[in-house]
């Protein structure tokens, strides 16, 4: 019997595959909690935190991107965020009022947000998940709710074995 030549059926089924890994941001998160600046690990007091605005090096966080939270089940006023916010504003345009598992959903919906789907339309779309990014089902359905109405079909896995999510209804 010949050696019949090797037949890559994937590559030939017109199967399109996003990769989810490509929206995990690549700068990371530097954090800034604000339970550090409590009084008493209660309140946060106006003239002790215009100190630490003052005298806090707010370069160090030159080009990253920043969560400003707190961890700990205190009252922040508003004013306290916008006192962070405009002296961070000099240094980064990253800032996340959230705690860090929030803002990187925040962050990576707003890739998926900004990704451009023209090349799937009325495409057979598989959507791989098994990366080292490790999203929430968030961006799955996010993903998931932008492509549908665009694609013929989407599946979610690997091109070897898929799981059926979407197929557009025919046209009677």
């Amino acid at each position: 019997m010949a050696d019949l030549p090797i037949e890559n059926k994937v590559a030939k089924s017109g199967l399109q595959v996003i990769e989810m890994d490509q929206f995990v941001p690549e700068k990371g998160l530097i954090t800034i909690d604000l339970k550090d600046q409590l009084w008493q690990g209660l309140a946060l007091r106006e003239k002790d935190f215009r100190t630490f605005v003052k005298e806090h090096d707010w370069s160090r966080y030159s080009d990253s991107a920043v969560a400003v939270f707190c961890s700990a089940d205190a009252i922040i006023p508003h004013w306290a965020y916008m006192l962070v916010a405009t002296n961070l504003k000099a240094h980064t345009d990253e800032v996340y009022f959230a705690n860090p598992e929030e803002a990187e959903e925040i962050r990576v919906k707003s890739a998926i947000d900004s990704f451009d789907l023209s090349a799937f339309e009325d495409a057979k779309v598989i959507v791989k998940g098994c990366g080292e990014g490790n999203l929430s089902y968030r961006a799955y359905g996010h993903i998931a709710n932008r492509l549908a109405p665009m694609v013929s079909s989407l599946m979610f896995g690997e091109p070897c074995s898929t799981v059926p999510v979407y197929k557009r209804p025919r046209k009677k």
